[in-house]
C-alpha cells in the first residue's frame, strides 16, 4: 500500500496543484483552513489531501487532543485525528473517507470566503472620543465581528482594541442587532493572524490543574 504525504513527517511542498485520479493524493499549493479543537479554533493551511488523510501547515504548536475538526473556507467540516506533528506541519487521518475532488474544488452550498475564527474576548470600539465596550465574536484576515450596542454609522472610521493585540484601525461595514462588522484598513498576513488567534485562546486545563484544584479544595 503506498504511503501518502499526510502519513509522512518530512516536508514535500509542491509548487503547483496536482490531482491524480487513480485515488492517490492531491497536492495543494495553499488552501487556508482552520482546526476546531477543545482549546479553540486555529488557522492552518491545507497542503495535500487523499481520501484517507491530509497534511497541513501549522504556524504554532496546537496543544489539543488528537481528535479535531478540519473546516474549509466553504464551511465544510471533516472529523480528523492527528497522526503526527513536527517542524510546523501535521498529518491527520480522516475518520471517514472523503471525496477528494469535492474538497479540491471546495464545492458546496456556501460560497468560499476568508476563514473566520470564532473567539470570545473583551473588546472596545473607539470612535473619536467615545469608547464602546463589547465582545469580540470572530476574527479574519480582513475584519472582525464585535457584539456591541453602539450605534455606529456605515463607513465610520474606528479603532478596535483587544487586550494583548495592537490597536487595529478599522471601518464600520455594518451595524445591526447589537453587533458591528468591521473591515481592517491593513489586513493581517496569514501567519500573523494565526499567531494572534493562538495568543487569544485560553489554554486547555491539564490533568495536573485538576489535581491541584482538588488538593486546594481540601483546605478551603
Amino acid at each position: 500500500m503506498p504511503e501518502h504525504d499526510w502519513q509522512k513527517s518530512d516536508e514535500t511542498a509542491p509548487v503547483v496543484a496536482v490531482e491524480q485520479r487513480d485515488g492517490a493524493r492531491c497536492n495543494l499549493l495553499i488552501r487556508p483552513a482552520k482546526l476546531i479543537t477543545a482549546a479553540g479554533e486555529f488557522l492552518c493551511v491545507l497542503r495535500d489531501v487523499s481520501p484517507g488523510g491530509c497534511k497541513v501547515r501549522l504556524f504554532h504548536p496546537v496543544a489539543a487532543p488528537a481528535h479535531m475538526t478540519l473546516e474549509l473556507g466553504n464551511g465544510d467540516r471533516y472529523a480528523v485525528e492527528r497522526v503526527w506533528e513536527r517542524d510546523g506541519h501535521a498529518g491527520f487521518r480522516f475518520e471517514a473517507p472523503i471525496p477528494v475532488e469535492y474538497v479540491l474544488n471546495e464545492d458546496g452550498p456556501f460560497r468560499k470566503r476568508p476563514v473566520r475564527l470564532r473567539i470570545t474576548r473583551p473588546a472596545v470600539i473607539v470612535a473619536g472620543r467615545d469608547a464602546y465596550p463589547g465582545t469580540l465574536l470572530d476574527l479574519s484576515q480582513q475584519g472582525a465581528r464585535v457584539a456591541c450596542e453602539a450605534a455606529l454609522a456605515r463607513d465610520q472610521r474606528v479603532r478596535l482594541e483587544i487586550a494583548g493585540v495592537p490597536a487595529i484601525v478599522s471601518t464600520v461595514r455594518w451595524c445591526r442587532s447589537g453587533a458591528t462588522g468591521l473591515v481592517f484598513e491593513q489586513t493581517f498576513k496569514l501567519d500573523e493572524l494565526a499567531r494572534v488567534v493562538a495568543s487569544l485562546q485560553p489554554p486547555l486545563p491539564s490533568p495536573q490543574d485538576a489535581e491541584n484544584a482538588a488538593f486546594l479544595a481540601r483546605y478551603s
